[in-house]
C-alpha cells in the first residue's frame, strides 16, 4: 500500500475456533474466536486474552464464542471481536481512518441469513467493500489447487465447527457435504472419554491440549508418528480430590472413533455423488486435507485405507483457508465465484 492509500485489504478466516487475518500478505492476527464481556456487555478481552478466562470467570464476567458450527451465533459479539482484532492491525500510510476492503471465508452450507449476518458484522467493523468466499474454495486455493481448471479437485477442510468436503471444478463446487463433526466435537469426545474411563473432570483447554498432542485417527500408528504419552491432572469425579492419569494416543483414537466414522460416511457420500469424469480426476490427483483436523495423526492413512485414494496434507493446514482467502482477495476481478451481494 502506498503512503497516500486510504484503502487497506484484509483477508479474514472467521472460524469457530480461531480467527485469522492477512494484511499485506502476512498473517497479522491469529487468535481464538472468543471474547470476554462484563454484565453490561462491554468488551473486556478478546482472542488469546479472553481464552485465558474460559472456565475461570467471576460472576461479573463471562466468555462468549460468537461462532458456533461455523456460523455466527451472536451478532453483537462477532462485531465486537472483529473490531478488536482489526484494531490490532498496525496499518500505515494514511492520516485518516482507512477504508477496509475485505474477503471473508464462510462455510459452504451458509444460508442467506447467515451470509447477511457476516456481511453486516464486517461492515459494522469498518468494511466498506466486503466479499465472501466459500470455505472449500478458500481451502483449495490455499492448498495450491487450480480451482478454475476443467478437472476435479477434492478438498476436505476440518475446522473447529464444521468439516467441509467438496469436489471443485471450473471455479465451482460440483458436490459437497458440510457436517458439524470437527475440532470442537473431537474436543468434547476427549472430555467425555476422560470422565467416563478415568473418572477425571477436565476442561476444554486440557481436552484441546490432549487433542493437539496425542490426537490420533488410528489405534496403531507408524513408528515415526507415535507421540509420547501425556499425563494430565484434574479433580476426581468420585472424590473431588486431585488425580493424575497418563494417556496414550490409542485411547484417543478410541475416543474419536464414533465422530471419525461420521466423517468417513460424509466422505463416501460425496464420492458417491461425484460425476464419473471428476472421480477419475480425483483418483489421479488425490484428496487434500486442510484445517486443524488435518493434523490428527494417522487421519490421511485412515481415509486412504477406507477409500483407496491418495490423501495429501496441505502445507501449513491451519492457515490454508486464510491463505486461499488472501489469494481470492488479490484476484477479486478474476474470480466470479466470490459472493458480493
Amino acid at each position: 500500500m502506498g503512503f497516500f492509500s486510504l484503502t487497506h485489504e484484509l483477508a479474514i478466516d472467521l472460524g469457530t475456533a480461531n480467527t485469522l487475518i492477512v494484511y499485506n500478505d502476512e498473517v497479522v492476527v491469529e487468535e481464538p474466536s472468543v471474547i470476554a464481556v462484563d454484565r453490561q456487555g462491554k468488551l473486556k478481552a478478546y482472542g488469546h486474552d479472553a481464552a485465558r478466562y474460559i472456565g475461570k470467570c467471576p460472576d461479573h464476567l463471562h466468555t462468549i464464542r460468537p461462532l458456533q458450527n461455523g456460523v455466527i451465533a451472536d451478532f453483537d459479539a462477532t462485531e465486537l471481536m472483529l473490531k478488536g482484532m482489526i484494531s490490532r492491525i498496525k496499518t500505515t500510510g494514511s492520516l485518516f481512518s482507512p477504508s477496509l476492503k475485505m474477503v471473508i471465508c464462510i462455510p459452504s452450507g451458509s444460508t442467506n441469513v447467515e451470509i447477511r449476518a457476516v456481511r453486516e458484522s464486517a461492515e459494522h467493523a469498518g468494511g466498506r467493500e466486503v466479499a465472501m468466499i466459500l470455505e472449500p474454495m478458500a481451502a483449495a486455493l490455499g492448498a495450491g489447487l487450480d480451482v478454475i481448471a476443467p478437472e476435479g479437485n477434492m478438498i476436505i477442510d476440518i475446522g473447529g465447527g464444521t468439516s467441509e468436503i467438496a469436489c471443485i471444478s471450473l471455479g465451482g463446487i460440483v458436490c459437497y457435504k458440510s457436517i458439524n463433526i470437527a475440532g470442537d466435537v473431537f474436543t468434547s469426545d476427549i472430555k467425555n472419554y476422560v470422565r467416563q474411563q478415568h473418572n477425571i473432570r477436565i476442561g476444554e483447554r486440557t481436552a484441546e491440549l490432549i487433542k493437539c498432542k496425542i490426537g490420533a485417527a488410528l489405534p496403531e500408528l507408524e513408528p515415526d508418528e507415535v507421540p509420547e504419552d501425556l499425563s494430565i491432572s484434574g479433580p476426581s469425579v468420585l472424590t473431588s480430590l486431585p488425580q493424575t492419569v497418563t494417556l496414550n494416543y490409542s485411547e484417543i483414537a478410541y475416543a474419536l472413533e464414533d465422530s471419525l466414522s461420521k466423517l468417513d460416511q460424509a466422505l463416501m457420500a460425496v464420492l458417491t455423488d461425484m460425476p464419473a469424469e471428476l472421480y477419475t480426476d480425483v483418483v489421479k490427483n488425490g484428496v487434500y486435507l486442510a484445517g486443524g483436523g488435518a493434523l490428527i495423526k494417522g487421519l490421511a492413512k485412515r481415509l486412504s485405507d477406507k477409500t483407496g485414494l491418495q490423501f495429501h496434507i496441505a502445507e501449513d493446514p491451519l492457515r490454508a483457508v486464510v491463505r486461499g482467502t488472501n489469494i481470492a482477495l488479490k484476484n477479486m476481478d478474476r474470480y466470479s465465484f466470490l459472493i458480493r451481494a
